[in-house]
Order: structure tokens, then C-alpha cells, then sequence
């Protein structure tokens, strides 16, 4: 029931103290608006206005509608490099997300030796940049002077190449396997820290191990910081650039310019000067990205709601 006092209250707002409290709290959050609408919002406004033109030698730069994301929508070089980067997530992100989980799992157990050394060192590889770790392992894959083909010959048996067509997108799901499953550890083992130890005295006085413990309750209790993983590796398997880029340079007939979209993008505006085209690649990129997202939120929140 609302009584007079709280009406008077309503209808004087806010009082001094909170206001002030407000204000305090839009001058410490201005700073952040400002660089997220100039570093994010206006180059996307920018892009998207771009990708409504066409520059054509008669006539110069025209407006010229949709007609740039119709022209995308058909390009077999952006649609093959979406289908390869599907396949790329279909099977790098969960055998990456899975050992993630696993070692998480086993540091948070306190059974493993050493626990300490075994997360900084599974993390490590995380704090290696991306064109040192391609480069590393470009080097790593050679057919010719790479040590693990020379250890392979040593030992009388054919060398696989790693930088062939066929097994080039296995190479690249290996760096990012390599250089993210420490990353997503560390998400999954800080939501395991949070875990109420009350949960796992209970478990134990049932009579469950450590198994059961982990299957029907950690695992469970972490599914927000799974999830947010899985959201991280969706959006970085189709931005998949600094791998290619490198690589290409080493295997230049099994990389084209076209491998992945991010790259295709690249190449269109900074080799071949179309920007216009460029754009629209990069939204329907975005595109790609968000609806995935939103399929895997939507899934999982369906799958939550049934357990």
C-alpha cells in the first residue's frame, strides 16, 4: 500500500545523496562511452554507409543499394570461406572447450601434483602472441626443415605434410588449440572456485566420488562460464586472420586470399582497393556471427530450462 509520505517522496525524486551518486557514476562511465562510440559505433556506421556504394570506372562512386550484400551472398570465394571456418568450429571448439574443461576440473580436484605449475603452464601459451605461436609453428611444420617430419624420417617412416591442402586446416586448429586452451581454463576454473563447498561435503556424505561430484554438480554449476567460452570461440573461429596470413607466406598455393573471411576481407580492401565490396563482406560476416550466437544462447537456454 502506498501511503502519502512515499508519493511526497516519489514526486520529490531522487534525494541529494543519490543524485549525487548518479553523477558520480555517469562522469566515471563517460570515458568508456566515448571510446566505445568512436572506436566501435562510428567505424561500423562508417562501414555500413560504405557498403552501399560502388566504385565504377564510368560514373565514379554511385549508390547502389543492397546490391553489394547481393553480390556477396552469391561469391563463391566468401561462401567457401564460410564453410571452411563452420568446419573449423564444428571441430576445433569442442575438442579445445573439452580440454579446457578437463584440465580445469582436474587442477580444482587438489589431487593433481603440482596443480600450481600445471596452470601457469597450461596458460602460458596464452600470453605467446599470435604471430610468434604461427610463426613457431610454421616453422614446426616444415616439410623440409621442420623437426617433426626430420623426427619422423629418423625413425623410417613417411613424413606427413602438414602444410598441405589436406591437412592445413588441421595445422591451424592446433595453434588455436594450443594458444586458447589456457585461456578458457582459467574462466572455467575461477567459476569452480566459486562453488560453494557446502555442495561437495553433502555429495560426499551420499556417498558420491569424485566423478559423480564433478559430472552432476561442477560441471553443472560452471555451465554460465562454459557458455560464455563457447560464445568467445564462436566469434573467433570466424575471425580467424593472423593463422592464414602467416601461413600463406610459407604455403602459398594451399592459402589463398579468400581462406577465411576475415582475410578475404583484407584482401579486397588493402590488395584489390574495393572497399565498398570490402564492407559488405564484413557486415554479413557480422551477420554470420551474431545468428550462430544467438542460435547456441538460444539452444542452451532451452536445454536449461528442460533440466
Amino acid at each position: 500500500m502506498t501511503t502519502t509520505s512515499d508519493r511526497t517522496v516519489s514526486r520529490r525524486g531522487p534525494s541529494p545523496q543519490r543524485r549525487k551518486l548518479i553523477i558520480t557514476a555517469y562522469i566515471l562511465i563517460t570515458p568508456f562511452i566515448l571510446v566505445f562510440i568512436g572506436m566501435v559505433i562510428a567505424p561500423l556506421l562508417y562501414a555500413g554507409f560504405l557498403s552501399l556504394f560502388q566504385t565504377r570506372l564510368i560514373g565514379g562512386e554511385q549508390f547502389v543499394g543492397l546490391a553489394n550484400f547481393g553480390e556477396a551472398l552469391t561469391d563463391p570465394l566468401f561462401l567457401g570461406g564460410v564453410a571452411r571456418m563452420s568446419a573449423f568450429l564444428l571441430i576445433q571448439v569442442p575438442i579445445m572447450l573439452g580440454l579446457s574443461l578437463f584440465f580445469a576440473l582436474a587442477i580444482d580436484s587438489g589431487r593433481l601434483r603440482g596443480g600450481r605449475f600445471a596452470r601457469l603452464a597450461i596458460f602460458v601459451p596464452f600470453a605467446v602472441p599470435g604471430v610468434v605461436a604461427t610463426m613457431m609453428w610454421g616453422y614446426l611444420y616444415g616439410d623440409d626443415f621442420g623437426p617433426i617430419a626430420q623426427g619422423v624420417r629418423s625413425l623410417g617412416l613417411p613424413a606427413p605434410d602438414l602444410l598441405s591442402s589436406e591437412l592445413m586446416l588441421f595445422s591451424m586448429m592446433n595453434i588455436v588449440t594450443w594458444s586458447f586452451v589456457g585461456y578458457n581454463m582459467i574462466i572455467m576454473y575461477a567459476a569452480l572456485r566459486a562453488i560453494p563447498t557446502e555442495l561437495y561435503e553433502a555429495a560426499e556424505l551420499d556417498g558420491a566420488g569424485a566423478v559423480r561430484i564433478g559430472w552432476s554438480i561442477k560441471i553443472p554449476a560452471i555451465r554460465p562460464a562454459i557458455m560464455l567460452t563457447l560464445i568467445f570461440s564462436v566469434i573467433g573461429s570466424f575471425q580467424l586472420f593472423t593463422e592464414p596470413r602467416l601461413l600463406a607466406t610459407i604455403a602459398p598455393n594451399v592459402i589463398g586470399t579468400a581462406y577465411s573471411p576475415n582475410l578475404y576481407a583484407y584482401t579486397l580492401a588493402f590488395t584489390f582497393q574495393d572497399v565498398n565490396y570490402a564492407a559488405a563482406v564484413a557486415f554479413l560476416l557480422g551477420f554470420v556471427i551474431m545468428i550462430i550466437s544467438y542460435v547456441v544462447q538460444l539452444s542452451n537456454a532451452r536445454s536449461g530450462g528442460r533440466s
